[in-house]
């Protein structure tokens, strides 16, 4: 079976190289490098270390991330990321991956998106584990930043030739109406779930919002911790999907509207590509940035497989009108580095499962068989006539 699912990625590499891609973003599994005594499962770091071989002899830039989400059962089960050692031992693991991999790595982020991590996980009990408690979020995102400047410091110092960097996903927040309260709640929402994670990050404080949640809300912050998040950045990775949209709730909080209003994706979000350039605009306004790369970008859709084709002429129109998004963002002056389109293959999307197909590839997922959907073809002889070669484009996978 190990042969076989070696096998298969160099099948899989061969896919990527056909594409015409010049990068590649895939992330690392905690656990399987490190095992539950602190070893170096050797036998896990090879399969990677064969991976990046495979992708350098192609010529694909390796972007690597160290964190999307797949936290040790052995750490979970000392706290998980409530537990304030859970940074310390990222930490180790990013200096153990850092230094088997040496100088294979073009680009390096900590984390995939903490937000997911926090919230969707410790607040709306969306993801493992579960947990539906403002406090508990709170603290972990906290936590979750933490471990990403100490992770920092130390690809820094080991991968100084990496560019390195963070993956965090933004939505533009609107409000239902021209309401003062509603205006509010967007602003709100805005601070919590966009400037939460990139504010300690930019400029080593938490949106003023943080003064205003109850005590028992406020996640513990020891002393030098915002200095330590505050780690300068070689790269900011913007994920984006779509926007949301904020009325007004109970106690001056704020709540999500759900669209209902076609064109929806498959997970039911609102196709919003404007929404892409009003992030990247605003960000690059109020911060100093580094280099930015849309690091993902894309939409579930039904396929299905018809007579060995999927005419997925809904995701091909997404990307075209993300894609001029993009665009209009560079004419607007914001640097922009490369673009990533998620996801290369279908795959396993966390609470949804096999449920939701994202990918630019269907899988059939009994024989493992691939196909080539319109969308990648079309990605494809994009890639292939750009006209700027410094701007990297890319497919990702988890």
């Amino acid at each position: 079976m190990a042969c076989d699912h070696l096998n298969r990625w160099r099948e899989d590499v061969e896919l990527i190289a056909a594409l015409g891609v010049d990068a590649y973003r895939f992330s690392v599994a905690w656990g399987r490098v490190i095992n539950i005594d602190g070893s170096i499962n050797q036998a896990g770091l090879d399969f990677y270390l064969q991976l990046l071989d495979a992708l350098q002899a192609r010529n694909i830039k390796a972007f690597v991330t160290l964190y999307h989400w797949d936290l040790p059962q052995y750490l979970q089960d000392n706290g998980g990321w409530l537990n304030r050692d859970t940074a310390y031992k990222f930490a180790d693991y990013a200096d153990v991956v850092s230094r088997a991999f040496g100088t294979r790595v073009y680009s390096y982020a900590t984390l995939n998106e903490p937000f997911c991590s926090a919230y969707l996980s410790y607040e709306a009990g969306i993801h493992a584990p579960g947990v539906q408690n403002r406090q508990q979020g709170r603290q972990v995102a906290h936590h979750l930043l933490l471990a990403h400047g100490l992770a920092l410091q130390v690809l820094q110092q080991n991968a100084p030739q990496a560019k390195n960097g963070i993956v965090l996903n933004f939505s533009p927040c609107h409000p239902a109406s021209n309401s003062e309260a509603d205006i509010r709640a967007a602003e709100m929402a805005d601070q919590y779930h966009n400037q939460w994670y990139l504010q300690p990050i930019m400029e080593g404080r938490y949106p003023p919002l943080f003064s205003q949640l109850p005590l028992n809300e406020q996640p513990q912050i020891a002393e030098g911790d915002m200095a330590i998040i505050a780690q300068p950045l070689d790269f900011l990775g913007v994920n984006y999907y779509t926007r949301t949209v904020y009325r007004a709730s109970h106690k001056g909080r704020f709540s999500d509207v759900p669209p209902t209003q076609p064109p929806l994706t498959d997970m039911g979000w609102e196709i919003y590509p404007q929404g892409l350039t009003e992030i990247l605009l605003a960000i690059n306004s109020r911060y100093t940035l580094p280099p930015v790369y849309i690091t993902e970008n894309g939409a579930a859709m039904p396929d299905s497989l018809q007579h060995g084709q999927v005419q997925d002429a809904e995701r091909v129109q997404y990307f075209q009108q993300h894609l001029q998004a993009t665009e209009a963002a560079i004419h607007a002056g914001m640097r922009i580095d490369g673009y990533f389109a998620w996801s290369l293959m279908d795959n396993f999307e966390w609470a949804e499962g096999y449920a939701k197909r994202f990918g630019i590839v269907y899988v059939d997922y009994t024989t493992q068989q691939r196909t080539l959907k319109s969308s990648a073809i079309a990605l494809r002889d994009c890639f292939a006539n750009r006209r700027d070669p410094n701007i990297n484009t890319a497919s990702e996978k988890e």
